[in-house]
């Protein structure tokens, strides 16, 4: 898309996220984080710190949803998390992250039932599904960082809502929660 001009990128976004919409099956869900916020918690010192604490609702949200749409059918539904690859250290390190949510067994963190296998971490140009993901990061980003929602308003039809109709906490989950801003 680099090549191309900006009404013919707007374009291609455009056809996107009508697509990713269009398939009432399809949702999306994001965390944001306010890195400020983060940084002034005592349990977080690090980068990896601040993915950890937006991997843990993004992937409880994940497992939440699998639960919501098994309910209708009686049939447990299962799914796989697939990442953007990052580094091999900072995969190996979320990786091990991701083990440690699936195998707690402390009060406040989820059952994850629906989860199957590990994490799936890969470069985003050799997937669809990431790239995709990140059109989703943008469009949330812009709203928030820039206070720009064109791509949100296009993308808001396919966010995970709860069952009056909500967004927020179920298809965009601000962390930290009680302070965010």
């Amino acid at each position: 898309m680099r090549k191309l001009d900006q009404i013919a990128r707007d374009q291609i976004r455009t056809e996107i996220y009508k697509l990713i919409c269009d398939d009432g099956s399809l949702r999306t869900l994001a965390v944001i984080c306010s890195a400020a916020a983060a940084y002034d918690m005592p349990s977080v010192a690090t980068q990896d710190d601040v993915y950890n604490l937006t991997y843990k609702p993004i992937s409880e949200r994940f497992q939440y949803h699998l639960q919501d749409i098994s309910k209708p059918t009686g049939r447990k539904e299962f799914g796989i998390i697939v990442g953007d690859h990052r580094g091999v250290q900072d995969d190996k390190r979320l990786r091990a992250h991701h083990q440690k949510l699936l195998h707690s067994g402390a009060e406040f963190v989820s059952k994850y039932e629906n989860l199957i296998e590990g994490l799936f971490l890969e470069p985003s140009h050799l997937s669809v599904g990431i790239q995709l993901a990140d059109m989703v990061a943008g469009a949330i980003w812009r709203k928030y960082e820039r206070n720009d929602s064109r791509w949100y308003d296009m993308l808001s039809a396919s966010l995970r809502r709860s069952a009056t109709g909500e967004i927020p906490g179920y298809g965009v989950i601000k962390v930290p929660k009680t302070t965010w801003r």
